[in-house]
């Protein structure tokens, strides 16, 4: 079974959580576990009509922000890597300057000190020169961000298609593929 840390905290792109959990959900050989932050909550509640615990019903695994002695802080509780959807710039932040005060940074913290992959689904518009010195920072460590461009070459009809092309490019990292993935074929 693999391992796969879910984090939420408050930035726009819930639409973009639920699928990834979704698509994780129908595979078998994959648990998630997931944490949301408070901010994450709070835009959960503002941006769908889903709660934080229908959410968190997606998740084969669920634990408290508040718990930094949960097993997911622990570097010897072995995963595949982590993926923060959406990620707020606070927590962008929190994880360059290694701010470990609640369960969503000290997983991410971990997951960098054992050298898995952390990916950062990083929203803002427009990103500011503190935003870009954190991530650069961060990628310079091998952390990946992936802020959730649009495309245009898939030809999206709908919201739906650019969430679902969003959801394989993330999935991708982790050598998932998305049945609703549709890569670049220029013919």
């Amino acid at each position: 079974m693999k391992r796969l840390i879910i984090g939420i905290s408050g930035a726009s792109g819930i639409p973009i959580t639920v699928s990834v959990l979704r698509a994780l959900r129908e595979l078998p050989d994959w648990t998630t576990c997931l944490v949301i932050s408070g901010g994450g909550e709070k835009t959960i509640e503002l941006e769908s009509d889903y709660t934080a615990a229908e959410i968190a019903a997606l998740a084969d695994e669920v634990y408290d922000n508040t718990n930094v002695g949960a097993s997911i802080a622990s570097g010897t509780y072995r995963t595949e890597g982590m993926i923060v959807v959406p990620c707020s710039m606070k927590t962008v932040s929190g994880i360059a300057n290694g701010y470990s005060d609640t369960l969503l940074l000290r997983a991410a913290d971990v997951v960098i000190k054992e050298r898995r992959k952390l990916l950062l689904v990083a929203r803002e518009t427009p990103f500011s020169t503190i935003h870009l010195k954190n991530m650069l920072f961060l990628s310079q460590m091998g952390v990946i961000l992936m802020p959730p461009m649009q495309t245009y070459y898939n030809h999206p009809e709908s919201v739906q298609d650019m969430t679902d092309h969003i959801t394989g490019k993330i999935l991708d990292v982790f050598g998932i593929d998305y049945h609703r993935f549709r890569r670049w074929d220029p013919h």
